[in-house]
């Protein structure tokens, strides 16, 4: 099947319009997007402390197969987030050690494969964030198609191309530009909440107190 080729999406952020978001943390992200966004729970980071925040390069690729992501990274921008539907298939990786390199030489900022990943220690070591499902010796074909810079699913959730996503150790919450702003204010308003609960709990508050719930009698 042949290969939808995309060129990357027009009118893309400037870098410094993510720097807010690196310190937002996914789930508080995922709260004020009143619970949804998130990837699910097998997209985890390969390594604790990972963060990152910028726009989806998408990819779409055949079960066990990875001819779309070395094609996608031929559109690959700096500071583009490559997001990898890899169909959930974890028996086969279809991202490694040679493709994170050249990810890396393109500027990629970080990458995400629903399904399998291999080379685990090498990606690591890299620099990029990665997140992936699991994974597995097993090496995939270059013998199919795909699409680059279509719309595709992920742990879950859809991704367009120039979504903007952000990462931690909790996973991937992910939402559409034009909901950044508004966003952005939310957030730091919860954190700010957060913040003044903390400081009830330190005067010797209960959460049950502060968050005014009913008496244990009244639940359900």
């Amino acid at each position: 099947m042949a290969l939808d080729l995309r060129d990357a999406p027009k009118n893309l952020l400037k870098a410094e319009e993510f720097q807010p978001w690196l310190s937002i943390p996914t789930a508080v992200i995922s709260d004020d997007l009143n619970r949804t966004g998130a990837m699910v729970s097998g997209i985890k980071p390969v390594a604790p402390g990972m963060t990152f925040a910028g726009q989806a390069l998408t990819i779409r690729a055949f079960v066990g197969d990875n001819a779309a992501p070395h094609y996608g990274l031929t559109k690959a921008w700096p500071g583009c987030i490559v997001v990898v539907d890899a169909r959930g298939h974890t028996d086969t990786a279809v991202w490694g050690g040679l493709l994170n390199y050249a990810a890396k030489a393109r500027g990629a900022a970080a990458i995400i494969v629903d399904g399998a990943i291999r080379d685990i220690a090498e990606l690591r070591e890299s620099g990029i964030p990665i997140y992936a499902r699991t994974s597995v010796p097993n090496g995939p074909q270059k013998a199919w198609g795909g699409g680059v810079n279509v719309p595709i699913q992920c742990g879950g959730v859809s991704v367009n191309p120039g979504d903007i996503l952000v990462g931690d150790d909790d996973g991937v919450v992910v939402f559409d530009p034009i909901q950044r702003d508004g966003l952005l204010t939310l957030c730091q308003a919860r954190i700010a909440r957060e913040k003044g609960i903390l400081e009830k709990i330190d005067a010797g508050k209960s959460t049950v107190e502060i968050m005014d719930m009913p008496a244990p009698d009244d639940l359900g």
